[in-house]
């Protein structure tokens, strides 16, 4: 029974979809497929039974997946010690924006109680490269938001936040209980600069182009909006300035925070870390 194997397995459990695990997995569906049969075939019983809309666990498969899973990250583990021992144990990660959420802060911490002898450099990135530099080579790994250019990259969502338009305390619109972008429609929005990745720029001024103060920093957004009257869009979730305030949004989809690495097959590290960061967004405590 093959790692490779084993790592296929997972992704079809994880996706319930022979199509998106194959995409994730950067293969076509017919092997996927068939390494999935010979596997059951090994196994003995079906892992999966299958139906048009997609696949789901049997029994059996339930169990297998557990396994599979703690044989996967025993042997990344392993793997992990081995770096360390060859003094090879580093990892460079990109963090979009604001390393100080929640779910990141939960990320660290149990990286470092399961890997304390890998070495973490991070990287934090501002709002004009959602990429955090993963094409250039400057991370091993990134924490971002999509939608961007995933040319060449793998991308896992970690967790979707609902967005809203943020105002200053005292603008007019700021009395609603929720907007849609068709209220914000005359007013000026912060926006990025030229060069900035086009779906990443068009997802954050709502579909449209926009006029207003060019920004770079999430500070930079705010302080727009407060001294300007600028308006944008934020997460929900994040907590305003003093002066300023978040009005719900309508008709926008959420923003996915994602973790991305370059395509093929991740090293240990990369793997560990992509492991331990669902874990931190999805378990217990988790958004």
């Amino acid at each position: 029974m093959e790692l490779r194997t084993l790592r296929y397995f997972v992704a079809v459990a994880e996706e319930l979809h022979f199509g998106r695990a194959a995409a994730r997995l950067h293969m076509s569906q017919p092997p996927l497929s068939r390494a999935i049969r010979r596997l059951e075939t090994e196994v003995g019983a079906p892992l999966f039974d299958r139906n048009p809309a997609g696949v789901t666990l049997t029994e059996v498969g339930t169990v297998f997946l557990d396994e599979a899973r703690d044989l996967l990250d025993r042997s990344d583990r392993m793997r992990v010690r081995v770096a360390a021992a060859a003094g090879t144990a580093t990892l460079t990660v990109g963090i979009l924006g604001d390393s100080t959420d929640p779910d990141v802060l939960r990320l660290a911490a149990a990286y470092r109680r399961r890997h304390p002898q890998v070495e973490v450099t991070v990287r934090e990135t501002d709002l004009t490269d959602p990429t955090c530099g993963l094409p250039a080579g400057l991370v091993d790994v990134a924490l971002t938001r999509a939608p961007f250019d995933t040319t060449g990259l793998t991308v896992r969502e970690l967790r979707a936040d609902p967005v809203g338009a943020l105002l200053r305390a005292d603008d007019p619109l700021a009395r609603h209980d929720g907007l849609t972008p068709a209220d914000l429609a005359d007013r000026r929005w912060f926006r990025f600069p030229e060069g900035t990745d086009p779906l990443w720029s068009a997802y954050w001024s709502a579909g449209r182009l926009r006029e207003g103060p060019v920004v770079r920093t999430v500070q930079e957004c705010r302080q727009a909006v407060l001294w300007n009257g600028t308006v944008g869009m934020t997460l929900v979730g994040h907590e305003p300035t003093e002066g300023l305030t978040v009005v719900p949004l309508t008709g926008m989809p959420a923003s996915r925070a994602v973790v991305a690495w370059p395509d093929g097959d991740p090293n240990p590290l990369v793997r560990a870390f992509v492991r331990s960061a669902v874990a931190a967004f999805w378990g217990p405590g988790g958004s």
